[in-house]
């Protein structure tokens, strides 16, 4: 499908790869790892034909088709998200123009856009895009947003949706994870382990490259390293590479000193010049033996530690946050005590980012009262960089605005070593890739420090070693941190303490990550992160730091059963109407698709019938095939959506009498 053979590519003097060779066969899975710089994003240049290797050669099989998922900054023009998501070629864009521009449905060129519509099958695309789009969190009055109006994530996501829908060849993508919460990531990967193609994808997240992943490439001393496994294989064989590398490299060394002596003893005797030389030209003709890598180009920081704050840091009484008529929090208590270090878990839109929120004062408060501790100081690191960022501000200018300035030398040292070298601390923010405003965003935070740390999705757009450095700082940290996070190996090694949140409920585990999974019968480490399972919960005479206090749930008596029971019968009387209103709907298309189907028959008959040829109805009965079959696919589509549905939420409607036996 895919070979790349001794490919080298330099960039201002600076190789990143040399006689690097690749292949990728149908069906393959590689990640695509490597230090910040290393030629990632430049190699799949490359093999889009964005960039011309220095030497070398990409070979690709006729009539591939590629798709591309770019890190960030994906485009958007005047079209729908749902336009987006469907409008793969040119004959689509045409027919959504066509619609677009005349909604009126007498205008022929509406009835044109319709036709051009039906025949690129565009309502199969349109109902296979919907499910694509539902699977990364769009809701369906998202669908005709333009999509302009929506945040660049969102916007990436649609873009991710476009190619799931074109379903290529070979599918490329640049940190698909940095963009998606957990509900749609567990999709997201699901969704590729059934993916037909090839996925060659460049990820710092390393529980996606387990996921997904049957082999990695690493770019590694200018070289392509080839690894089969998934990310926990390559460790382990890297690590053994490695001591094998080192192993010889250090014998290399031993064999170069001693020639190196006897070629400076012996070089001014007549006796033994000759042997010298030949000494010399073994050396010249030597092929050195790199050390293994070191991570030269990591991030390697230190917080400076912040003025030690009071034992409470921050109290939440009676708490209510709501976004509109959607209440997040109501009667929320809650106490975060100095020196705790605490994971905020719970399914996308329970309210963890807004408690970061609340906590950093970026809220205010609907009701109830916040109580700052004693001498506490707040550091918030936003999960959308740019809110705390003015874009118009160099990378230098951006740090030097902080409330306590310090010396430009002390700044761009500590810039310089977050990667931010030479001219580049004169680069404009808004021109910033995401890992750039993500470490831009920390070293503010660094010269600063706070004693009360809110970090929601730091390792976003970090890479790897970023990461190590990042988890390796926060371990000397003596202040207090609250984080969100879905990637669980920068959970595990950062978090003390877990705090379960879900409808505004708070459920606190006073202990690590793995003593939440444990007692919260998770069924898997990325699960949890969502949903805690069937497990126990933590009881209140267990020791806490991290204290939530809601009011005791009240013993009912008869009064309040019966109540119950007539609450429960009133529900469940409202689910058989539902059910039956559905069942009702569902039996009008399938008599629906049943006349549709005849209908179809017969267009199809009489167009094989040469009558129709000397009559010269060719043509119309063609458009009334036409447009049968495109009321056909919708209405189809239309049950199928109504049959799941039923399925999912009224699962005794499919129950034969076995069944029941059974589980009765």
């Amino acid at each position: 499908m895919l070979t790349a053979s001794n490919l080298s590519k330099s960039f201002g003097g600076r190789t990143l790869f040399e006689e690097a060779s690749l292949q990728v066969n149908r069906g393959d899975r590689i990640g695509l790892i490597g230090a910040n710089g290393a030629g990632k994003s430049t190699l799949f240049s490359l093999i889009l034909k964005e960039a011309s290797p220095d030497s070398g050669v990409i070979a690709l099989e006729r009539n591939i088709q590629i798709g591309f998922l770019p890190q960030e900054n994906a485009t958007s023009g005047n079209e729908t998200i749902l336009e987006l998501a469907t409008g793969i070629n040119p004959a689509m864009e045409e027919a959504h123009r066509l619609l677009r521009e005349h909604p009126n449905h007498e205008d022929p060129l509406h009835h044109e856009g319709q036709a051009l519509f039906a025949e690129n099958e565009g309502y199969a695309l349109e109902a296979k895009a919907k499910r694509i789009l539902n699977g990364l969190a769009f809701r369906e009055n998202d669908f005709n947003r333009m999509a302009r109006t929506m945040s660049g994530g969102w916007i990436m996501r649609a873009h991710l949706a476009r190619l799931l829908v074109l379903e290529p060849d070979l599918l490329m993508l640049d940190e698909p994870t940095n963009h998606l919460d957990l509900e749609s990531l567990g999709w997201f990967q699901n969704y590729l382990i059934n993916y037909s193609g090839a996925i060659l994808a460049i990820s710092h997240d390393r529980e996606f490259l387990n996921v997904i992943c049957e082999s990695i490439l690493q770019i590694s001393h200018r070289k392509l390293h080839h690894y089969r496994g998934n990310f926990d294989s390559f460790l382990e064989q890297k690590a053994a590479r490695d001591e094998q590398q080192l192993a010889a490299y250090k014998s290399q060394q031993r064999e170069i000193v001693e020639i190196q002596r006897f070629i400076d003893r012996f070089r001014a005797k007549a006796s033994k010049a000759s042997q010298a030389q030949d000494r010399m030209k073994q050396l010249a003709r030597m092929v050195r033996i790199e050390p293994p890598e070191r991570a030269e180009s990591t991030v390697h920081f230190r917080f400076p530690q912040p003025v030690r704050s009071g034992q409470r840091v921050a109290r939440l009484t009676d708490v209510k946050q709501a976004y509109g008529a959607h209440v997040v929090y109501e009667n929320l208590n809650l106490e975060v005590e100095r020196g705790q270090r605490t994971v905020l878990v719970g399914p996308n839109g329970a309210g963890k980012s807004t408690l970061l929120k609340i906590l950093a004062d970026m809220l205010p408060l609907e009701a109830g009262t916040y109580e700052h501790g004693h001498n506490s100081s707040i550091g918030y690191f936003a999960q959308h960089r740019t809110e705390m960022m003015d874009l118009k501000k160099t990378v230098l200018q951006e740090v030097m605005s902080i409330p306590k300035p310090v010396a430009e030398q002390t700044a761009r040292t500590i810039l310089g070593s977050f990667l931010f070298r030479g001219e580049d601390v004169f680069k404009p923010v808004a021109v910033l890739s995401g890992g750039e405003k993500s470490r831009l965003a920390l070293v503010k935070l660094l010269l600063d420090p706070p004693n009360f740390l809110l970090l929601d999705e730091p390792t976003t757009h970090l890479d790897m070693p970023s990461i190590d450095a990042l988890i390796s700082a926060l371990k000397q940290y003596e202040g207090t941190l609250l984080f969100v996070s879905h990637d669980v190996y920068f959970i595990k090694a950062s978090a003390t303490s877990v705090l379960h949140i879900n409808a505004g409920d708070v459920t606190p585990y006073a202990g690590d990550y793995n003593y939440y999974l444990e007692k919260s019968g998770a069924i898997s480490e990325k699960a949890a992160l969502v949903s805690p399972g069937n497990g126990p919960l933590l009881s209140n005479s267990q020791p806490q730091k991290l204290v939530s206090t809601a009011p005791a749930i009240p013993k009912m008596g008869l009064k309040e059963i019966k109540a119950l029971r007539k609450a429960e019968a009133e529900k469940r009387k409202t689910a058989n109407k539902l059910r039956r209103e559905l069942e009702k709907e569902i039996a009008a298309l399938e008599s629906t698709i049943a006349n549709l189907e005849s209908e179809k028959n017969r267009l199809e008959a009489a167009l094989e019938d040469p009558i129709s040829y000397e009559k010269g109805t060719t043509f119309q009965l063609n458009r009334e095939l036409s447009v049968t079959l495109a009321t056909l696919e919708r209405t189809t589509c239309r049950w199928d959506q109504l049959t799941t549905r039923l399925t999912q939420e009224y699962p005794e409607a499919f129950l034969t009498k076995e069944d029941e036996i059974v589980i009765q």
